[in-house]
């Protein structure tokens, strides 16, 4: 099977970023990307973080394993700052906005692959693969760049069968969020809010699953998910947007 064009998130380490060929940008995107760093930074900062199932995955990365996180595109911001300079990969669109996203993601310590499922998704594909090999944790958002929002799309399931890396689903949720009007609803932590992430149990792909097996793998991946999303919710105390 040929690598999939995989949706990748487009909202996004000691490895340098792999750019194609040189493209002009606005002389503004430099420092909008600092600016954008540092309000997730000090927003961060004040939030009240707890985390569930972390020292087990760490104990699991201290012994060597490597993983593909799976997270909802609308949930990813808290994960941006709890995970910062953790040496991991995001894939992210070649859309307009990716290159803004892309800058501020890096200089929080991820680095980043470019592709998506209208263009070069395959060349993001092996991208990864090619991170993979190397060490470096991979982050994708299943139902990203433009949904439909949490239904996990077939680039997930192909890349974990083709790294051979268990896939592990991560959600958080915040009782006091911004939830702004965007195909997914995206939500942003408000400030001193209590933000509740929590690991799922890792979820190995068979390295010869075929389309079908993929299939039935993905339906798996989506529904795994959504249950920890709908756990994280009510730990959290979220209610509906």
């Amino acid at each position: 099977m040929s690598a999939p064009d995989l949706d990748t998130d487009d909202s996004a380490t000691g490895l340098a970023p792999r750019r194609g060929r040189a493209a002009r940008h606005p002389w503004w995107i430099g420092p909008a990307a600092w600016l954008g760093a540092l309000l997730v930074r000090v927003l961060g900062a004040t939030w009240r973080v707890d985390r569930r199932g972390l020292d087990a995955f760490d104990a699991r990365l201290a012994a060597g394993e490597r993983c593909v996180f799976a997270v909802w595109h609308a949930r990813l911001l808290p994960l941006v700052y709890t995970h910062r300079h953790r040496a991991i990969v995001v894939l992210i669109s070649h859309h307009h906005d990716g290159e803004l996203i892309a800058r501020i993601i890096e200089q929080l310590g991820f680095h980043t692959a470019r592709g998506s499922s209208t263009r070069g998704g395959e060349e993001g594909a092996r991208d990864l693969l090619r991170y993979a090999a190397e060490g470096s944790l991979i982050g994708i958002t299943p139902d990203g760049p433009r949904g439909p929002a949490e239904r996990v799309k077939p680039g997930l399931a192909w890349l974990a069968s083709h790294t051979g890396w268990p896939v592990v689903p991560i959600a958080s949720a915040a009782r006091r969020a911004w939830v702004f009007r965007s195909w997914d609803r995206f939500r942003a932590p408000q400030p001193f809010a209590r933000v509740v992430v929590s690991y799922g149990e890792p979820i190995p792909i068979p390295g010869d699953a075929d389309d079908a097996a993929l299939e039935a793998w993905r339906g798996q991946l989506e529904a795994a998910l959504a249950a920890l999303t709908q756990q994280v919710r009510r730990q959290a105390g979220e209610e509906d947007a």
